[in-house]
């Protein structure tokens, strides 16, 4: 029997040895019996059911990348986008793994993914302002056989058969611009796993966020936060639906429930969504704060309850100007702050706001802030409301009452970077609708008044004190012509330098103003009280003014009813502007003030390297300030030892981070490119200039004068003069940026006998247009007219050039250019090869890409050439001669020269030349069209 027993027991470890070892061998073979198989059908997939750029350093088939899944590894994968962003990265990463169906693999030699793994990647996801995404490169198996207008092609989405997603440590990057949101999610750890043999299956998922920021329209709401997640997602794989069931969010301490659907439209999608922290603390709101109040809430005692909602519903289609709902609400109650046992805390803090933007519409916004108030002690409180409807024309109605001992509020939120002090008092009521354009205001009583403040922040060791504002504001009728607003007095003593400020502005239809200014301020350290990371401000400024008048005593030309005198100081000041990558630094500006004019009476400026002494006047400046779109006008003398055009460039790497919204998408979307110049569009103003030196594009223009404007069309140069390869040049011009990174100008030049050969090796355009130049010597004058757009590294775009003028050799000497040279050996005729050229006026057009050239005869070793024809800045040829023998030219034989510059096509006794495309320059695409129309010619 124990024999038996023992038998029986070593057949059993044979058979599971041989099963683990059959089982061993087959995770060995299988990989080698199907890598053909797998790879083809791999790469088959991906070309079929993927419209994008995909590649991979190499590819691996084994069971113990991902155990015990057999699957498909591309190393160092990288993917682009869809169009508009073919160029772009949608997916870089260091592994992307495909599980395979294993049974479908042996059993009907089929390749069928079903899994998916990613490691270490950068998902970049973008939507541009249009609505069109990056991510629509998969084409779907029903839609590679239909037509783009095909009426039976689904509406929605595609089929996806995975049963597993796996995520691991990813960098996942959303930046929809149509929407103005970017989500920026660092550590990103997901696994989905759901049955997909149904056409509709629950997909459970376990996500991870080490670090997440969420910005909505380039303002910060969540930074630096943790993010864990457990969800149920019910998923139509046809329709691409996802319908969120259980989801289950913690943002640091906050809890958040998701429920609703979210469906991909072919051209957008679908959303309902709800999301609700209820029934949570205070102190779980408060967690996802910014990172720097973390510190501050471990040592503060906070209470309260809070309920908040979140919903976004409706269809988002860019096309059909669909776009869905967003409404958000937030109740606090019972609310207390108490900072280290501050003598007072804050308590029976309340809020309740409600907010609406219905299709994203800022338009439309609705605001309902039913609640808001607290306490601070026993005798200090606030209170407010707010209803709002709309944004440019708002209906408003409003309060806000209170009286607060800055102090105590100070201790009672732990304000640790900052010091108050000062009794606080405000009581405004406001009803009806804000329109600047209708002029209407709501009607307003009340005021706000500070008395005794103080202030000090952690960035400088003295505080502003004394600080007194008292404001009063009043609107009976409900009219901008009604309201009235006195500031008498504002005043503040900084660095023992008082500042006083008393003023009264009334009929804001036709604004009066009643000012007194008088006072001195060490900007550079009053900055440090407030100073941000990353920017640095300087300087001093004096003020004593008295301004007095109405904005119609300036438009109307009125100037005897102005009564503006005074003056401003300013000394080593730093100014930035969005327009402009480099700040401004003024090292002396001395301004007066005599009713419609500010005088620059002396005014010593740097940027970057360029240098500016300017005196003149502008023109109703009080009136720019007072209008949102006013206009500056001015006359000016300016003279410079340097101005370096190129650090004008708006998309030039600079320490302005002030930067123009468009300016900033212009630089994400060419990172390579320089920029163009803009020109403010609020200006009118012109300069006589004098400049020693003139740097731009690699150019040095010497000696420039001129005058110089800017208007609300662009730029300008009038009578303009400059000296460049030893020649003095006359210029009229005009500039205008048409976008970050475009331009267009019209130029008119005149330059008198100047060396050929310098202008080939100095000046780029003069290089690219005339290319014959390279071989010859002497001197040339030249006379053109030329417009067209510029790039986005401010060079010309040779496809959009248009013009015409013409060129006089007054003695030029062509030496080893193979055009003459191809001619002399054709026809056999010696000094042909070596022409001297004076005297001659070449008359040309420019069109595109082409260059005609009118007829122009010359003398040559005794024979009469006459040339015309066409080139091209591709470097083409067509050119007609007439060969005209000894003794007078009466008699001679055509010759056609076609190919290239570099090698041209002699053909005697020929008339039939090569046809020279157009060129197009499309500004849509940033890019050179072929046009198929041959180059003009006759015989």
């Amino acid at each position: 029997m124990k024999t038996s027993y023992k038998n029986i027991s070593l057949k059993i470890l044979k058979v599971t040895g041989i099963v683990i070892a059959s089982i061993l061998l087959l995770l060995f073979l299988i990989p080698l019996l199907f890598p053909g198989t797998v790879a083809t059908e791999v790469k088959k997939i991906a070309n079929e059911r993927l419209d994008t750029k995909l590649d991979f350093s190499k590819s691996r088939l084994s069971f113990f990348t991902h155990f015990p899944s057999l699957t498909v590894s591309l190393d160092d994968l990288s993917m682009t986008g869809s169009a508009p962003f073919s160029n772009d990265t949608l997916l870089k990463a260091e592994q992307v793994a495909f599980g395979i169906n294993l049974k479908r693999l042996i059993f009907d030699n089929e390749v069928k993914i079903n899994k998916l793994y990613v490691s270490k990647a950068l998902i970049n996801i973008m939507v541009n302002q249009k609505g069109q995404a990056n991510y629509n490169i998969y084409v779907a198996p029903e839609d590679r056989d239909k037509k783009p207008n095909d009426p039976n092609a689904p509406e929605e989405g595609t089929a996806i058969r995975l049963e597993r997603i796996d995520l691991k440590d990813c960098h996942v990057k959303y930046n929809d611009r149509s929407a103005k949101i970017l989500v920026d999610a660092k550590g990103f750890n997901y696994i989905g796993k759901g049955n997909l043999s149904e056409d509709i299956f629950d997909l459970n998922t376990d996500a991870q966020i080490d670090n997440v920021d969420f910005y909505y329209d380039r303002t910060a709401y969540l930074r630096k936060k943790e993010v864990r997640a457990d969800l149920i997602t019910r998923i139509n794989t046809h329709a691409l639906s996802f319908i969120l069931q259980k989801n289950e969010l913690r943002i640091n301490k906050l809890p958040l429930k998701f429920t609703g659907l979210f469906t991909i439209l072919r051209e957008g999608y679908k959303i309902n969504i709800k999301a609700a922290s209820e029934n949570t603390t205070l102190k779980d709101l408060f967690s996802v704060m910014p990172p720097e109040y973390l510190t501050w809430m471990n040592e503060t005692e906070i209470s309260g309850n809070s309920d908040l909602l979140f919903t976004f519903k409706g269809d988002y289609n860019v096309a059909k100007k669909q776009k869905p709902d967003l409404a958000f609400n937030l109740k606090i109650d019972k609310g207390a702050i108490n900072y280290q046992n501050a003598p007072a805390p804050l308590t029976d803090f309340q809020m309740n706001l409600n907010a609406v933007l219905p299709s994203l519409d800022i338009e439309k916004l609705l605001i309902n802030l039913q609640t808001f108030k607290f306490k601070v002690g026993e005798k200090d409180y606030f209170t407010a409301y707010l209803h709002s409807k709309g944004f440019n024309e708002m209906t408003v109605d409003a309060s806000v009452k209170g009286a607060l001992d800055l102090a105590t509020v100070d201790a009672a939120l732990g304000l640790s970077s900052i010091d108050l002090k000062g009794t606080l008092k405000t009581n405004i009521q406001a009803k009806g609708i804000f329109s600047t354009s209708k002029k209407l205001f709501p009607k307003t009583i009340g005021g706000i008044a500070l008395h005794n403040g103080w202030l000090k922040t952690d960035s400088y060791p003295n505080p502003i004190k004394d600080i007194t504002f008292v404001a009063n504001v009043l609107n009976k009728a409900g009219t901008f012509q009604d309201l009235i607003v006195a500031v008498a007095p504002a005043s503040f003593v900084f660095e023992g330098n008082p500042m006083y400020v008393n003023a009264t502005l009334s009929d804001f239809s036709d604004l009066a103003y009643n000012a007194k200014i008088k006072g001195e301020l060490n900007v550079g350290r009053i900055y440090q009280v407030f100073s941000q990371k990353g920017l640095d401000v300087t300087g001093y400024a004096k003020a004593d003014l008295s301004l007095k008048g109405k904005q119609s005593y300036a438009t109307k030309g009125q100037y005897d009813k102005l009564d503006n005198r005074g003056t401003i100081v300013l000394k080593n000041i730093k100014a930035t502007s969005e327009l402009f990558p480099k700040s401004f630094f003024i090292k002396q500006g001395n301004f007066r003030f005599q009713n419609e004019k500010m005088w620059f009476e002396r005014f010593d400026a740097t940027y970057g390297k360029s240098d500016f002494a300017i005196n003149g006047y502008l023109l109703n400046t009080i009136n720019y300030f007072l209008e949102s779109h006013g206009t500056l006008s001015g006359n000016f003398n300016m003279k410079s030892k340097l101005i370096n055009v190129d650090e004008f460039m708006a998309l030039k790497k600079g320490e302005n981070t002030d930067r123009n919204i468009e300016v900033e998408y212009a630089k994400e979307d060419h990172p390579k490119m320089s920029g163009v110049v803009i020109v403010p569009k609020n200006l009118n103003v012109a300069l006589t200039a004098n400049a020693d030196k003139v740097e731009y594009n690699g150019l040095v223009l010497n000696k420039l004068t001129g005058k110089v404007g800017m208007t609300k069309e662009g730029f300008y140069l009038e009578n303009a003069n400059f000296n460049i390869i030893d020649c003095l040049v006359g210029i009229n011009a005009t500039y205008k940026d048409e976008s970050p990174t475009g331009a267009h100008f019209d130029a008119h030049f005149t330059a008198k006998d100047f060396s050929v050969q310098r202008a080939y090796k100095e000046i780029p355009m003069f290089h690219d247009m005339v290319t014959a130049a390279e071989k010859a010597q002497g001197i040339i004058s030249v006379d053109y007219k030329v417009k067209g757009d510029l790039d986005g590294n401010m060079s010309p775009i040779y496809a959009s050039l248009q013009g015409g003028g013409k060129l006089n050799l007054r003695d030029v000497k062509v030496k080893g250019l193979k055009l003459f040279d191809g001619i002399s050996s054709q026809t056999g005729q010696k000094g042909l090869d070596d022409p001297n050229l004076k005297g001659i006026e070449i008359n040309s057009t420019i069109d595109r890409n082409l260059i005609h050239i009118e007829s122009f005869t010359f003398s040559v070793a005794s024979f009469r050439p006459t040339i015309k024809g066409t080139t091209s800045f591709d470097g083409l040829l067509d050119l007609r001669m007439r060969l005209g023998l000894p003794p007078f030219g009466i008699i001679g034989f055509p010759i056609v020269i076609t190919g290239t510059h570099e090698d041209p096509k002699i053909k005697i006794f020929s008339k039939t030349g090569q046809k020279i495309y157009e060129a197009v320059y499309d500004e849509k695409h940033n890019k050179v069209v072929r046009k198929e129309k041959a180059s003009k010619r006759k015989s």
